[in-house]
């Protein structure tokens, strides 16, 4: 399906509550990110950056978010980025830091709305994690040096150490948290 648009992510929220009864954590996790100057960025590289990262975790938490609203109860967990915080070095990236600072932001301002209504919404920001997106960046040497040597555990992260921070965030262990941002980054935004 294609989660930029609010129709489908629509269908998609109501197709699982019919089937399941009941939606009780949404963990909305499509991204992607286009290294351009700032200068060179066209306008379509910038809008598909921000229709993934920013506008269809805006359509999902909303569908998701007014099923859970009705129960009175749900966790939300975005997936923002270090790089909403911070500005990376040496790729240029704006559309993508840009991005993931809305997400934090927008769970941020969630959180605050529905807190009151029994659904918690909170995001976390991965590091250089050793996916696909990130296993293609790594063929640049000196992208990859650089990553390295400003991470203080000095490697890339691991898929399983993002998840557990999402497993944390869905489970009743985390029930005082919302509208936190839990930064899964080996150390590198501490410098």
């Amino acid at each position: 399906m294609d989660l930029t648009r609010s129709d489908e992510v629509s269908r998609l929220a109501t197709e699982v509550r019919s089937k399941h009864g009941r939606i009780d954590i949404a963990f909305n996790n499509a991204g992607i990110a286009i290294n351009a100057p700032s200068e060179e960025c066209s306008d379509e590289d910038w809008h598909k950056v921000i229709n993934i990262n920013l506008h269809a975790v805006f359509y999902c938490c909303r569908e998701f978010g007014k099923v859970m609203l009705e129960q009175g109860k749900g966790s939300i967990i975005n997936t923002a980025s270090m790089s909403g915080i911070i500005s990376n070095t040496p790729q240029p990236q704006s559309a993508y830091n840009v991005s993931k600072a809305g997400v934090i932001m927008l769970t941020k301002s969630l959180a605050g709305e529905w807190a009151k209504r029994g659904v918690r919404v909170n995001s976390v920001s991965p590091g250089y994690i050793g996916t696909e997106m990130t296993k293609l960046e790594v063929a640049n040497p000196e992208w990859h040096a650089d990553w390295l040597k400003f991470t203080p555990m000095g490697r890339l992260g691991e898929p399983r150490e993002v998840a557990t921070a999402v497993v944390y965030l869905a489970s009743d262990a985390s029930s005082y948290f919302t509208g936190s941002n839990l930064v899964v980054d080996g150390g590198y935004t501490c410098w």
